[in-house]
C-alpha cells in the first residue's frame, strides 16, 4: 500500500493527505475545481480550508478524476455527505479494482438516510472498505501535532493492515472490526456538537455543558447499537474521543453555528457566512426524515431533536434547554 489518493480539498482531505506523506507514500489530492485546484498548485496552500497552512511540494495535487485514482492502493474520502453521491459519479468505472476505500465522511445522505459506506457502493461499486475516525481537527494536524484515531473495517486483517502502513511518528491508529459504529458515531457527534454550541452561546456553564455531552453520547451510543453497532465503539476514539474534540475545540465548525445561532443569528445567515460544511446541520435533518414520527424521534434522540427543532423549526434555544431539563425522568 503505496499509492495514496484523497478526493476532497477540505481540511481533513489535506490534512490526510500529509499525514499519508508522513507515512512515506505517493500522494494524490484530488479536487472538483480546476480553478481552486491551480490556486493550490502555485501556493501551496489551502486558504479556503486551512488557511497560512503549507501543503508538501511533493503531493500531487490534480481536477482530473481518471489521473487522481489511476494505480491508486488506499482512497480517502473527504467529501461532504450532501454532495457524495453527485461527485463520485466522476469515478464510476475508474476506481482499480482492488483499491481500499477509506471514508473520512461523517454524515447520512438526506432523502435516503444512507451512510457514506452505501453510497460509496452504490456509485463506485462493491470495494474492500473501511472507516478513519476520531478527535483530529486539520488544523492541528497541519501544524505536526500528533493525533490518534481508529480504522474501523468488518475485515479486521484490513483494518490492521491500513494501520500498520499509514502510522508514523505523528500518527498512532488503533483497528477495530465495528465500522458501522464508527460510521455512525462520526456521524451523530456533528449534531451534538451543534447542541454544545448551543449551550456555549447561552453561556450555560461548566456544568451544563459536561452533562450535555455525557447525556450525547448516551444517546448516540443508543441509537448506534440500535442499528448494530457495539456499545464498546463508542468509549473510544471515534466515539467518545471525537465527541469532545468536537464539543469543545474553537476549530468545530458544528460547535460555531451552534453558538451563533444561540447568539440571535439565523441558520441562513451562519451558512451563508463560510464556505465550510457543518455537517451536523444536514445530518440532523436526515435523521428527522428517517424517523418514524416526531415523537419517537424526541423520545430516542431528545437531543437531536431539539437541535433540529431550533434550527429548522425556529423554537427558541432557551426553550430547548427548558424541555431537556424537564423531561420525564429515566434510569440512565
Amino acid at each position: 500500500m503505496k499509492r495514496f489518493t484523497v478526493l476532497g480539498t477540505g481540511g481533513w482531505g489535506t490534512a490526510m493527505a500529509e499525514l499519508a506523506l508522513q507515512a512515506r507514500m505517493d500522494v494524490t489530492l484530488w479536487g472538483r475545481d480546476p480553478e481552486y485546484v491551480n490556486l493550490m498548485n502555485r501556493t501551496r496552500e489551502n486558504p479556503r480550508a486551512l488557511p497560512g497552512a503549507r501543503i508538501s511540494q511533493k503531493i500531487q495535487i490534480t481536477s482530473d478524476a481518471a489521473e487522481a485514482v489511476r494505480g491508486a492502493e488506499l482512497i480517502f474520502i473527504a467529501i461532504p455527505t450532501q454532495f457524495l453521491r453527485a461527485t463520485l459519479g466522476a469515478f464510476a468505472g475508474r476506481v482499480p479494482e482492488r483499491a481500499v476505500l477509506l471514508s473520512g465522511v461523517k454524515g447520512i445522505e438526506i432523502g435516503t438516510y444512507k451512510k457514506p459506506s452505501e453510497v460509496f457502493a452504490e456509485t463506485i461499486g462493491t470495494r474492500p472498505w473501511g472507516v478513519l475516525s476520531g478527535p483530529s481537527h486539520a488544523e492541528e494536524i497541519m501544524c505536526g501535532l500528533p493525533v490518534s484515531i481508529t480504522m474501523a473495517s468488518a475485515d479486521l486483517s484490513l483494518a490492521k493492515a491500513v494501520r500498520d502502513a499509514l502510522a508514523s511518528d505523528n500518527l498512532r491508529i488503533y483497528a477495530e472490526g465495528d465500522a458501522i459504529g464508527v460510521e455512525l458515531a462520526g456521524a451523530l457527534k456533528n449534531v451534538m456538537a451543534v447542541a454544545a454550541g448551543v449551550s456555549d452561546g447561552l453561556e450555560l456553564g461548566d456544568n451544563a455543558k459536561a452533562a450535555l455531552v455525557t447525556r450525547a453520547l448516551a444517546e448516540m451510543t443508543r441509537y448506534g447499537v440500535a442499528r448494530g453497532a457495539n456499545a464498546q465503539t463508542y468509549a473510544g476514539l471515534a466515539g467518545i474521543g471525537d465527541l469532545i474534540t468536537t464539543c469543545y475545540s474553537k476549530h468545530g465548525r458544528n460547535r460555531g453555528v451552534g453558538e451563533r445561532i444561540a447568539r440571535g443569528e439565523t441558520l441562513d445567515t451562519v451558512l451563508k457566512s463560510t464556505t465550510q460544511v457543518a455537517e451536523g446541520v444536514w445530518t440532523v435533518r436526515a435523521l428527522r426524515e428517517s424517523a418514524a414520527s416526531p415523537a419517537a424521534f424526541s423520545s430516542e434522540l431528545p437531543i437531536c431533536s431539539e437541535v433540529n427543532a431550533i434550527l429548522y423549526e425556529g423554537k427558541p434555544p432557551r426553550k430547548s434547554v427548558h424541555d431537556l431539563m424537564t423531561r420525564p425522568p429515566r434510569e440512565k
